[in-house]
């Protein structure tokens, strides 16, 4: 279903969408989708494919990944909410689900699929662009949080 409910505004204050217009925000907004999980859903599951971004609108995610040598064994590594997104890795680097999203509440989310994304650099290649270079930031800032704790943990 096409986004009509989220507000440009909104869409801005997440660095996904930093630095655009709203020009460029309505060419993007018809390729978004809201989409809408009950509590105790899993929306992503570790090892699975995924094709889409998710902003999360409202709600709270867990994010989980098995345990290293108990593949039984599920570990809390964060949780989302109201700004954060998921989904990024695999929509750069297509592959299966680095971790499992589990909704703590009725969750709603802005998504946007890998054929949308691909549609987007068919009608405008600047806007294009800068998503995926917002994209990789997000990546870049949470591989440096990670190596920092890493850094901590191993001392």
């Amino acid at each position: 279903m096409a986004n009509q409910s989220i507000s440009n505004d909104f869409l801005r204050k997440h660095s996904m969408f930093g630095g655009f217009t709203d020009s460029e925000l309505n060419i993007i907004q018809p390729l978004l989708e809201t989409l809408e999980f009950a509590q105790n859903s899993k929306v992503l599951i570790q090892g699975e494919p995924n094709s889409r971004v998710y902003l999360i609108v409202s709600g709270v995610v867990k994010v989980t990944k098995h345990h290293l040598h108990n593949q039984n064994e599920e570990r809390e590594i964060t949780r989302l909410q109201a700004g954060d997104s998921f989904g990024e890795m695999e929509l750069i680097d297509i592959q299966n689900c680095a971790a499992t999203i589990t909704c703590l509440s009725d969750v709603k989310t802005v998504s946007m699929s890998n054929y949308s994304l691909y549609k987007l650099s068919k009608i405008d290649l600047h806007i294009y662009a800068m998503l995926i270079m917002n994209l990789a930031r997000d990546i870049s800032r949470r591989l440096r949080a990670t190596d920092s704790m890493l850094a901590l943990v191993s001392k």
